[in-house]
């Protein structure tokens, strides 16, 4: 038997990744996770689409991505050997699903991060215009490697106050929206500030249909990332206290970031004289007569973006450290510093984010490509949240006496799992139904067909062998031992 197969049979993990991550950074980390880019810039074109049906929408995938969260918690919990859910794909679906899983959020995130990237260099040009924008983006990375490189402890802190940035932006408009709507503003074009404004132009569906799903297609976008915390299991403090909070608070998040914030600029604002180009949360605050709104918003979704990128760093650097460790990505890529963090495995994320610095270089316009690159990243994490409730069923077929034994039991079970998937696969018809996210989704298949000839080759190495040969005599024996 080789050395890589001794490691990969014996699964020592010891010294492994430090837990450093108490509940503060936990609790935070996941609302920075449901509070994504999208709800800022985003929620704009997404009313002007969908209209007063659009707070049905981000009800729905909020709900959807609940019950993810749910099975990921159980299963994650089920085992606190499992560093990710890239790690109990691979035990109760076989190896593959481990390497598709792991590289496919590894991609997911690593697509995200240089639209982020590219979108700081944009926001700090909004200050500084005569900069040239690969300076803010190059800085961008740097910093962000510089400050995920000391210890994890370091990443939470800077998620913490991210995230905290952007709860206060968020408050701060929902109390001063309800106060524009109990003072009955009025508008300088005449319109009035009232909770009427939600149904009394057309209803809450008025654009039809077709418009409350095209209200889909862009909103599954500011959900990515949701499922950060289970990139955190291994280095989380308490997992079996910690992680259960951070899900359960999932369902208020949704309700109050989401649900609450666009009602009340439905009810300040009609929803037809919201512009799909501008960023909702500038324009309320604008008529409220704060006249640094602008600047203001600016640096919101400035540390929005950051944050994004910020969890783009950490979470592609530890599912590449656990690749590199089950055999599926280069050893050195499993190296730890001193300080228990795989900088090798970091410095990758951070060259690939580089290539965002690129495309500020040479690319003439960046916006027309958005829509493309974050449908491509929304399909990619529905086939990682997917594999996530398969993993589940799976589960639930061949462990049922640590489902008996769970103290963290997924509500709906293997019924509700079946409801998230065919809900994925309205996701998909959705994007067909519009010319961008259409190209996109042609387009996607083709990095699945780059893993599968990669895994066709490194399937043959002895050490995946030992762990197919491993996943085998596990399936038979009907047990799953980490």
């Amino acid at each position: 038997m080789s050395e890589d197969t001794q490691i990969v049979a014996a699964q020592d993990r010891e010294p492994g990744l430090s837990r450093q991550l108490t509940n503060r950074h936990i609790q935070l980390m996941a609302i920075g996770g449901a509070i994504g880019t999208g709800l800022f810039m985003g929620s704009g074109k997404t009313i002007s689409l969908a209209g007063p049906s659009v707070l049905f929408v981000y009800m729905i995938i909020g709900t959807m991505l609940f019950f993810v969260m749910r099975a990921m918690g159980e299963l994650l919990l089920s085992n606190t050997g499992y560093r990710s859910f890239a790690d109990f794909a691979g035990d109760y679906l076989g190896p593959w699903a481990g390497f598709f899983t792991g590289w496919t959020y590894w991609f997911c995130w690593i697509v995200t991060g240089i639209a982020d990237v590219i979108a700081i260099s944009g926001y700090v040009s909004y200050w500084w215009g005569s900069l040239p924008l690969w300076i803010p983006a190059l800085a961008a990375v740097v910093l962000l490697i510089a400050l995920n490189l000391p210890t994890v402890k370091a990443f939470g802190e800077t998620e913490f106050w991210f995230a905290l940035i952007k709860i206060v932006a968020i408050v701060t408009l929902i109390v001063v929206g309800l106060a524009m709507v109990f003072t009955h503003f009025v508008a300088p074009n005449g319109s009035e500030s009232a909770f009427a404004n939600l149904w009394n132009d057309g209803g809450f569906f008025p654009t039809g249909p077709m418009g409350f799903v095209a209200g889909f297609q862009i909103a599954t976008f500011a959900f990515v990332g949701i499922e950060l915390v289970g990139t955190a299991a291994a280095e989380t403090k308490d997992p079996q206290k910690n992680l259960p909070k951070a899900i359960n608070s999932i369902p208020i998040r949704v309700m109050l970031f989401y649900v609450v914030a666009l009602a009340v600029i439905m009810s300040v604002t009609p929803w037809r004289e919201i512009s799909g180009d501008r960023s909702p949360f500038v324009a309320m605050f604008a008529l409220a007569g704060i006249g640094i709104a602008a600047s203001v918003v600016n640096f919101v979704v400035l540390t929005s973006a950051a944050s994004s990128a910020n969890s783009g760093i950490y979470s592609t650097s530890r599912m590449v450290y656990g690749l590199a460790q089950d055999g599926d990505a280069p050893g050195a890529f499993a190296r730890l510093t001193k300080r228990r963090v795989p900088a090798n495995a970091l410095y990758l994320s951070g060259v690939f984010l580089l290539s965002g610095v690129v495309m500020v270089v040479v690319g003439d316009s960046l916006i027309e490509a958005f829509t493309i690159v974050t449908t491509i990243s929304s399909l990619c994490f529905m086939f990682v949240w997917s594999m996530i409730l398969i993993s589940y069923i799976v589960y639930r077929r061949r462990r049922p006496d640590l489902h008996e034994q769970s103290t963290f039991p997924m509500p709906g079970g293997v019924a509700m799992c079946y409801v998230v998937l065919a809900f994925f696969g309205f996701l998909v018809w959705a994007f067909t139904q519009k010319s961008d996210t259409l190209q996109a989704l042609l387009v996607t298949p083709v990095w699945f067909v780059i893993l599968g000839v990669v895994w066709a080759v490194i399937r043959r190495r002895p050490v995946q062998m030992a762990r197919a040969a491993a996943f085998d005599a596990t399936r038979n024996g009907d047990t799953v031992d980490r």
